[in-house]
């Protein structure tokens, strides 16, 4: 079966884009647990934008261990609640027409029992061990947009939103490549690959 040029161009675009999706969270793999840094992958395919966070806990409540007081719980309800809504955090361009359609929020040491990807309650020894440590919060956002044509920039809300962060570490994929980008204090705009 022979495939006219177009259709053979977007088949190897998809499948490269597929690929470099695949391997997007991997790219920060082995990087040291740094407060004040967060990670962003942000991936462009077809009409999808998907936005993937990583953070120190330090980063977005100032400690990294599950909640002592009744301070620390409402801070940590505060952060997660902010972050399973994601509309001050991610604005991509208003002509895209983009609208969040997915959001996954992961801080097993906030939350005891993670539902969205299906861990068990944490208890006892493996309670205390995992507050003992670095923690980290993942979460992931995935938006539909009806013009995917006009999507050129993404502003970020996480310095406002997030005090302690001090550096966002930016990969962005699209059909056209890739970039890396360096965002400091009071940088909010990321340039988006199509």
């Amino acid at each position: 079966m022979k495939m006219n040029p177009t259709a053979l161009t977007f088949a190897l675009a998809t499948s490269a884009m597929a690929l470099l999706i695949a391997t997007l969270p991997s790219a920060h793999a082995g990087k040291a647990h740094e407060h004040g840094v967060a990670k962003l992958d942000v991936a462009i395919e077809g009409n999808k934008l998907t936005v993937a966070l990583e953070s120190p806990l330090d980063s977005l409540l100032g400690f990294e261990r599950a909640p002592r007081t009744d301070a620390e719980r409402k801070a940590a309800s505060d952060v997660l609640a902010r972050l399973r809504t994601g509309g001050e955090l991610f604005k991509p361009d208003p002509a895209a027409q983009c609208t969040l359609s997915k959001a996954e929020v992961s801080a097993p040491v906030l939350e005891p029992t993670n539902t969205a990807i299906g861990k068990a309650p944490v208890s006892g020894a493996a309670a205390k061990a995992a507050g003992d440590e670095h923690a980290d919060l993942e979460a992931s956002y995935e938006y539909t947009c009806g013009q995917p044509q006009q999507l050129r920039t993404l502003e970020l809300g996480l310095f406002v939103a997030f005090k302690r962060m001090q550096r966002i570490e930016v990969q962005v994929a699209g059909t056209q490549g890739q970039s890396k980008v360096t965002l400091k204090r009071p940088a909010r705009t990321v340039k988006l690959v199509r």
